[in-house]
């Protein structure tokens, strides 16, 4: 049974140490959404997102009232885009940063995390167009946020990566330098990212079940 005490040093908490939950973060995969046509697979991606995703911001306020505290963001993470775009014959992959932009607005999330590239192997098909596009993206969509694991204790690092996303951090800040850099704020660069770590920025998934 909860005490007075307990209580009111919980209230006291949320009143004035800002006691609050940062965010809630659902995964989502985009593995089926995979096609040969990039337009084709941006719709399939917007639907899928929007349809896992319609009660997440409505659940995260129901909890908020629930127990009283505060949630901060609610955020959405998807499979690296990197994945998504490799079989399509167009390289304007920008076009999918576009598409979780408006996935976003539509329900209301914070942040998406997902236009993300894993290369600490090496280059696959689509890593390049993804990585190339990122200042251009990050520069033209809202809420979307993006990443890049360039190196693994097991794989070792990809240097030409580590040389790429240098340049591609300096031309990010410098596309948004009119939003305060915003776009650098919304790029990280991993070493040993977890698999399946919805993270921000960047934030990340396989799997079909949501992670926590």
């Amino acid at each position: 049974m909860l005490e007075t005490k307990d209580i009111l040093e919980t209230i006291n908490m949320i009143d004035n140490e800002n006691l609050d939950v940062r965010t809630i973060t659902m995964g989502i995969s985009l593995l089926d959404c995979i096609d040969e046509d990039i337009d084709k697979a941006c719709a399939k991606v917007y639907d899928k997102i929007c349809r896992s995703a319609r009660d997440l911001v409505r659940t995260g306020e129901d909890i908020e009232r629930e127990f009283g505290i505060p949630i901060i963001n609610k955020r959405i993470s998807v499979t690296p885009i990197g994945m998504v775009a490799a079989p399509c014959q167009s390289r304007n992959v920008v076009k999918f940063a576009h598409t979780l932009d408006k996935a976003a607005k539509e329900l209301g999330v914070n942040f998406i995390g997902g236009y993300s590239a894993l290369v600490q192997k090496g280059f696959a098909s689509g890593d390049y167009a993804l990585i190339e596009s990122i200042p251009q993206a990050l520069s033209e969509t809202d809420f979307v946020c993006s990443s890049v694991n360039i190196g693994s204790t097991k794989a070792g690092i990809n240097m030409d990566a580590v040389k790429m996303m240098g340049k591609t951090v300096k031309l990010t800040a410098e596309a948004t330098a009119d939003k305060n850099c915003i776009g650098a704020a919304k790029l990280v660069v991993f070493c040993n990212a977890p698999e399946d770590n919805p993270f921000m920025a960047g934030g990340s998934t396989e799997r079909e079940k949501p992670t926590r």
